[in-house]
């Protein structure tokens, strides 16, 4: 490492250089899987390609896509490619839409996972002297143990907090002196609101730094935690099916850079599924270059984004990624314009007068599906008296259609009676007939 870099080899190899390396290690996982996995081999075939056919990387857009229902279809370990006597960690995720996606683990795996978040934590001033508290979820979610092991590679103290018990989280970064946070951002805003109301300053506290991932935020939603908060706001992108956290990470700078030595991306039109150029918004799409228990192959994320290689302030030379617009699953189709919930945000975020939370309900007129959107006012705005609550709904209402094109009622709820989040908050509440 250097003082700047954790792996200053990858992090700042040359382009041509690193298309070199993954087409090497690309060739290796298309074999490997091709050989090891029978859905993979069946995929292939069905699409006519062998691994041998892959002899640029271009080559990649000849091979079959892997879904979200491959995983399922094959749960637990139908796409493991070693035996289990290999595998020393299982994740997975929790399930909700469906059977879990698991996540095998052979011992190299975990080594190569934990470079990654080391890597990330380090370009976000984690050093071995940091005090870092991690408030995510310690269990088959991958975020809590995957910060904990980058952490633990760079040497720092670590407080495996866990989600949940804000009061006590806020008793910890100010008993032990935390100068690191890891938690998803919405659950920073809700330490940071009941910090406020128990009459604790977190924006002069000991902690600087914030990572935050696992669910979409807004550069608006950035900006009030570092305003509020008095941390750098960073971010870590990742998913189960690749390896967790870890896929890429925020520079000081906020570009996000992508691990692209462990994963190859690419964009597809989610309509045709054909890849398109850079700088051009679309799907994103992975490939695992280094993987053994399970090598995910142009694995669908259903992420909304642009890849664009241009030169970053920090010197490093990762390919990097834009913010994730929306995921293409939770794209609300309302008056036949496409509307993400990250939009709303950005948004709501303008508005200083209310507080960072909010969700947003579909429903039912006559034949249309329509949205509403409930947030909550700042304690000031419920005390100037009702007139003042409605005319900032109003504000807001037609300041979201200007900005989406559509109206959309907005309602200021009673103070307190959105659910704070402890981990991903829930920002959709589907009330559509079934």
């Amino acid at each position: 490492m250097s003082e700047k870099y954790w792996d200053a080899k990858f992090e700042t190899m040359a382009e041509n250089q690193m298309k070199a390396f993954q087409l090497e290690k690309l060739k290796e996982t298309l074999k490997w899987a091709y050989e090891k996995i029978p859905h993979y081999k069946k995929a292939f075939d069905e699409k006519g390609v062998k691994p041998e056919d892959c002899q640029k990387l271009e080559d990649l857009a000849k091979f079959p896509f892997t879904v979200k229902t491959a995983l399922r279809d094959n749960y637990p370990f139908g796409l493991c490619a070693v035996p289990l006597s290999e595998v020393v960690r299982i994740h997975a995720s929790s399930g909700t839409t469906g059977k879990p996606i698991t996540g095998p683990y052979t011992k190299e795996d975990l080594e190569q996972w934990t470079e990654c978040m080391a890597r990330g934590l380090w370009a976000q001033e984690v050093r071995p002297d940091s005090i870092l508290q991690n408030a995510y979820g310690m269990g088959l979610f991958t975020g809590g143990l995957g910060f904990l092991q980058g952490a633990m590679r760079i040497g720092c103290a670590v407080v495996p907090s866990g989600a949940g018990m804000t009061e006590r989280q806020i008793l910890l970064i100010q008993d032990f002196g935390t100068t690191a946070l890891c938690c998803t951002p919405s659950y920073c805003m809700t330490i940071i609101e009941r910090a406020e109301k128990m009459g604790v300053d977190i924006k002069n506290s000991t902690v600087r730094t914030g990572h935050f991932g696992a669910e979409p935020w807004s550069i608006e939603m950035r900006d009030e935690i570092e305003s509020r908060g008095g941390i750098h706001a960073y971010e870590h992108y990742g998913l189960t099916e690749l390896m967790g956290p870890g896929v890429s990470f925020t520079c000081e700078n906020y570009s996000i850079h992508i691990n692209e030595d462990h994963v190859y991306p690419e964009i597809v039109d989610p309509a045709t599924l054909e890849p398109v150029e850079l700088g051009k918004e679309g799907e994103l799409v992975f490939t695992a270059l280094q993987r053994r228990a399970m090598p995910m192959i142009r694995y669908r994320t259903r992420d909304i984004c642009t890849l664009r290689r241009e030169k970053c302030d920090c010197g490093r030379t990762l390919i990097t990624m834009d913010k994730i617009l929306g995921r293409s699953d939770d794209m609300m189709i309302i008056s036949g314009v496409n509307v993400f919930p990250s939009q709303v945000e950005s948004v709501l975020m303008e508005f200083k007068e209310v507080e960072p939370v909010y969700q947003i309900r579909l429903a039912k007129k006559g034949y249309l599906d329509v949205m509403y959107v409930e947030t909550e006012a700042r304690p000031e705005i419920y005390a100037a008296g009702q007139a003042k609550v409605d005319e900032l709904a109003k504000r807001i209402s037609s300041r979201i259609q200007q900005v989406i094109g559509i109206n959309v009622p907005v309602s200021i709820t009673p103070q307190d009676s959105i659910e704070r989040s402890i981990g991903k908050a829930k920002r959709i509440i589907d009330e559509r007939p079934k």
